[in-house]
């Protein structure tokens, strides 16, 4: 493409490496009290649910009682802190549901390119899943100017049928919350992440889940396999959170 992420840095010969941004200073935006200022603005916006509205009223009483001393990752603030930091041009996530997470990218950086994987089930978590037309709209909402395309189906079919058609797709972001069986969630890694872009960030979550205790040795499985990423894992407080950057 021509065009460098903002977590990538070309003078010559790079000693270190082309890749700036390192995994504990990405961690450290993400929970900067003016991240934490901008996520609420816009976050009780979001689509509703009773689970994202216990998420709003949480934020802001650990922001009222701790103030710019609260330390806290989860998928939202990661991927706002991210894609506002790199301005990704393309980010694909497995698992979308409602669009939180995707609306959090998309606030972040208006341009990005979207390939969103879902399969819509209705009523899926016991929450309602109204599907892609919706995610559009709440997208449309947050500003979102790029392009996005719905790949409706199991994802461990249509990702791999997704790279087959454009073998040369990277992409800046990716996000895996889908299939969180053991086995379902390492495949979904293994296939996406060899298309992360240099410089670009891989997010899972639910790592701490109590439902799904596995899931960070999953994890760790995948960052020993790809040596490439460097990788940050949460688990102090709520369901936990997992990110890498890829160095090279």
């Amino acid at each position: 493409m021509g065009i460098e992420i903002f977590s990538t840095f070309n003078h010559g010969k790079n000693f270190f490496g082309p890749v700036i941004l390192n995994p504990s200073t990405l961690a450290r935006i993400a929970s900067d009290s003016s991240t934490w200022q901008e996520i609420l603005l816009f976050h009780s916006s979001l689509a509703t649910d009773e689970y994202v509205k216990y998420l709003d009223a949480f934020y802001r009483e650990c922001i009222k009682r701790f103030g710019s001393n609260w330390h806290y990752l989860d998928i939202v603030n990661i991927l706002y802190a991210a894609s506002k930091t790199i301005q990704p041009r393309t980010y694909l996530e497995i698992g979308v549901r409602r669009g939180r997470s995707v609306c959090a990218v998309a606030r972040g950086c208006p341009t990005v390119n979207i390939a969103a994987f879902d399969m819509w089930i209705p009523g899926y978590a016991g929450l309602d899943n109204p599907g892609p037309e919706f995610v559009q709209s709440e997208l449309g909402k947050h500003g979102h100017s790029g392009k996005i395309s719905f790949i409706n189906g199991d994802s461990h079919q249509t990702i791999p049928a997704f790279f087959k058609q454009y073998p040369g797709a990277t992409f800046d972001m990716i996000t895996v919350d889908g299939d969180h069986t053991e086995a379902g969630a390492f495949d979904d890694l293994k296939n996406v992440i060899p298309h992360l872009s240099v410089g670009g960030i891989l997010v899972f979550d639910d790592i701490a889940h109590p439902a799904h205790p596995y899931l960070l040795n999953v994890w760790k499985k995948a960052m020993l396999t790809f040596p490439y990423l460097t990788g940050f894992e949460y688990t102090e407080m709520g369901y936990g959170v997992a990110f890498a950057i890829r160095k090279g």
